[in-house]
């Protein structure tokens, strides 16, 4: 038996390969955006995981405060959610809402009232894929999909069945409107995170933690 399944190996390691090819599809320039028409590809080192962006050059210093939206859930026929229960979707939009408010709290005023140092910015989760259970977790051990997973960690690549959450930002001057910065992303955690193969959000969760970490690092 164990003769057989060391046998298997090589076999069992080109179908993860093969599946993750098929699971690690970019966010798209999703056309229901207010952004969308702005939007480009981006070029620059992050393209897989940003492939779309748009910019102005903002001295972010001179804003203080700032209005946050409530995260709307993308509804648009370009969604990546796949066959994601609804609740599962709800879910994460809460978790979104709390965890990006949080860290731009801790550099900006939230405030309802927009003034000449208040940017505006509105949160759209546009996909997400959940973690394959078991699966997830035993790739980060199983000879088979262990190594792959450890090229992908070294690289900040995706890992092997984990899951992963896309979404936009789009970032205004609140006093004029005019957009100052827009993007999509795809966010997941490393490749050899264990604690984030375990339940199926619990990937995606990582990813809106990340997500919500780089956008308070873009405007310090």
């Amino acid at each position: 038996m164990q003769t057989t399944f060391r046998k298997s190996r090589p076999a069992l390691l080109i179908l993860f390969i093969a599946l993750a090819a098929c699971s690690s599809t970019p966010p798209a320039r999703y056309q229901n955006l207010d952004s969308s028409s702005r939007l480009r590809p981006n070029t620059d080192e992050a393209s897989d995981r940003i492939p779309y962006r748009y910019a102005e050059p903002v001295d972010w210093k001179k804003y203080t405060s700032i209005i946050i939206e409530p995260v709307a859930l993308y509804q648009g026929p370009d969604n990546q959610f796949g066959d994601m229960d609804q609740s599962d979707r709800q879910a994460l939009v809460h978790y979104m809402q709390n965890q990006f408010s949080e860290k731009l709290r801790a550099r900006f005023r939230e405030v309802t009232i927009p003034s000449l140092d208040t940017l505006r910015v509105k949160l759209t989760l546009t996909g997400a894929k959940t973690t394959t259970p078991v699966i997830g977790t035993f790739t980060k051990f199983d000879l088979a999909g262990g190594p792959y997973n450890i090229v992908q960690s070294i690289r900040g690549k995706e890992g092997l069945m984990n899951g992963s959450v896309n979404y936009a930002v789009e970032i205004s001057d609140a006093s004029t409107r005019r957009l100052l910065n827009a993007y999509v992303a795809k966010q997941y955690p490393n490749a050899l995170n264990v604690g984030a193969s375990v339940g199926s959000l619990s990937a995606a969760k990582v990813g809106i933690d990340k997500g919500a970490d780089e956008l308070a690092d873009m405007l310090k």
